[in-house]
């Protein structure tokens, strides 16, 4: 592996002048996933590398192959380790700030894929003590609580207790403090203010937080004595924290951990991503069928003024937010997807359809996750890391 480069430690360009800011705790605007990309210094997914995984997977999963995971950090190397019968583990996350909506789901979805084909143990940390730190708004007892709910949503996709495990921050507090202050110790405040944007108003927990965040990424080698390669599937927005940490971890004898990105999935509205904040932008795991129907038959829509008009001169997918669920989440087949894209576009599909297949479609897989949710409940324990 490479040595780190100097702009992986340089800061999130907070006021993007082309529109759109990206950081941990704020997404907005038209994101240019290829000025990221040059931004953080991060590499972009060809075929070449999807045709590699596919050596492993068989067919590359449709997220992968329509680029809504579309970034990495020494995946190659990865690759490479495991291909020499070094097996890697798998880290990802959730911020428990509020319910749990679709573009939350999107990740875990590619993860149990990753999971599956490569046989990987799983860590995934519930960062209750985060949201707590950063939102002013938010008591430690909400974001645990919601810690716990998430945890039922992660579970409903089929994930099992004996490869995966869920670790809320506040219940493994004595583990994740013991190794996050040795990664305290090598990060110089200068550099947290770089990367974070953070300035004398910022409070001590959030700057000594990303100390804790960076901990499961070399968990497991801590465990089994050895290093033991990790890779991080993500949502592009939370790459700072891991830049720190790629930083940080030579430097106590462990592994840099490998990334994957995944693009934000569009909200509701036009432009801007899924946001909990935003309830009219976003489909909660928990709406139920008339909420679905509701949000959706208000949905942006990339359709013409009138029937007619949409009949001479077509619609426009690529804007349209109820073929965009489609796409990123509730149509895995390439053939059919693209039947869809160009009868809307020549106009033979009119909104009103192409919104009615969204809806039965988000409407049955809820149907069934909410059905799973119910039945994680008696599981839950089984999955939680204590000490």
């Amino acid at each position: 592996m490479k040595n780190i480069k100097s702009r992986e430690l340089v800061s999130y360009n907070m006021t993007d002048k082309t529109g759109f800011v990206v950081t941990p705790w704020e997404v907005s605007g038209k994101i240019d996933y290829n000025n990221l990309i040059k931004q953080f210094g991060t590499v972009r997914i060809n075929d070449v590398l999807i045709k590699r995984i596919e050596k492993h997977t068989g067919p590359a999963h449709f997220m992968l192959r329509r680029g809504m995971f579309f970034s990495h950090r020494d995946l190659n190397w990865l690759l490479d380790k495991y291909e020499k019968k070094e097996k890697f583990y798998l880290y990802t996350g959730r911020g428990p700030s509020g319910r749990m909506h679709l573009g939350h789901l999107m990740p875990f979805v590619f993860t149990k894929w990753l999971q599956d084909k490569f046989k990987a143990k799983l860590v995934i940390q519930m960062t209750d003590d985060e949201k707590f730190m950063f939102r002013q708004d938010l008591e430690l007892e909400q974001t645990t609580n919601q810690a716990l709910s998430d945890a039922l949503d992660i579970i409903a996709l089929g994930f099992k207790p004996k490869n995966t495990e869920i670790l809320i921050d506040t219940f493994y507090s004595k583990t994740l403090y013991n190794n996050a202050i040795r990664v305290a110790k090598k990060i110089t405040f200068s550099t947290i203010k770089a990367v974070f944007g953070f300035n004398n108003s910022t409070n001590i927990g959030s700057i000594f937080y990303t100390s804790f965040q960076a901990v499961p990424a070399f968990l497991e080698s801590v465990r089994q004595g050895k290093n033991v390669p990790c890779l991080i599937p993500h949502g592009i927005d939370q790459d700072p924290h891991f830049r720190v940490s790629r930083d940080v971890m030579p430097k106590l004898g462990y592994y840099k951990p490998a990334a994957i990105h995944n693009v934000l999935m569009p909200g509701l509205k036009e432009g801007g991503k899924m946001s909990s904040s935003d309830p009219s932008s976003a489909i909660y795991t928990t709406d139920s069928a008339k909420e679905v129907k509701k949000k959706i038959g208000s949905a942006f829509s990339g359709g013409r003024d009138t029937v007619k008009e949409h009949r001479e001169k077509g619609g426009n997918p690529d804007v349209d937010m109820s073929y965009q669920l489609l796409n990123f989440l509730f149509e895995p087949d390439d053939k059919k997807l693209k039947e869809i894209y160009e009868s809307y576009k020549n106009g033979d599909m009119l909104s009103g359809e192409l919104k009615a297949i969204a809806i039965e479609k988000v409407n049955s897989y809820l149907a069934n996750h909410q059905k799973e949710r119910v039945k994680a409940k008696k599981v839950l324990e089984k999955f939680l890391l204590r000490d």
